[in-house]
């Protein structure tokens, strides 16, 4: 079993760019999806955020907000099954930031894609075909085909791409940090 220490370390990607996320002028607040124990919403907190972090498990969201209330800062928790057939989760137009690490489920694009404001920044990562050579995910469903996660946003402003192999750990991934267009 990891160290906790270990599991609330914020994601490479997310301390890059979070800086994007925590400026004072954002008109909404920043939406960890699929979060987890809200290691990426604590750290986004701690920055000054007001932050959602939502996930299927009760018990994750349960001990990301102890840790949170551990560190003294303020998170928001939402438990919601992202993947209920048919059903748009998200508010559209809400939030002014988002993230996403480590989760796939392609009918969520569209709502993810309608749930940021003009302006909105996307920070996503997630594993890619060549991941089974490494570990889980093995499932095709988890896993982004070459090229997939920029298409999906090659309407909106990239501030970074990057897909192939990332170290400590080894993994394949792809990640895109990037800005919907529009006003705030």
């Amino acid at each position: 079993m990891k160290d906790d220490h270990l599991l609330r370390k914020p994601a490479e990607l997310l301390v890059a760019h979070g800086h994007l996320l925590v400026a004072k002028d954002l008109q909404g607040p920043i939406l960890d999806l699929a979060a987890g124990d809200c290691h990426n919403a604590t750290f986004l907190a701690q920055g000054g955020a007001r932050v959602i972090a939502c996930d299927r498990s009760k018990e994750a969201l349960d001990r990301g907000k102890r840790e949170a209330t551990r560190l003294g800062i303020t998170i928001e928790t939402w438990q919601v099954d992202l993947e209920e057939e048919g059903i748009n989760p998200l508010p559209v137009a809400f939030y002014s930031g988002m993230v996403v690490f480590h989760y796939l489920h392609r009918p969520l694009i569209p709502c993810i894609k309608k749930a940021l404001k003009g302006g909105g920044i996307l920070i996503y990562e997630t594993f890619t075909v060549d991941q089974p050579r490494f570990g889980k995910p093995h499932i095709p469903d988890y896993l982004l085909k070459p090229g997939e996660l920029r298409q999906w946003f090659d309407d909106w402003r990239i501030i970074h791409y990057f897909e192939g192999i990332k170290h400590d750990p080894a993994r394949a991934v792809a990640q895109i940090v990037c800005q919907k267009g529009g006003m705030k």
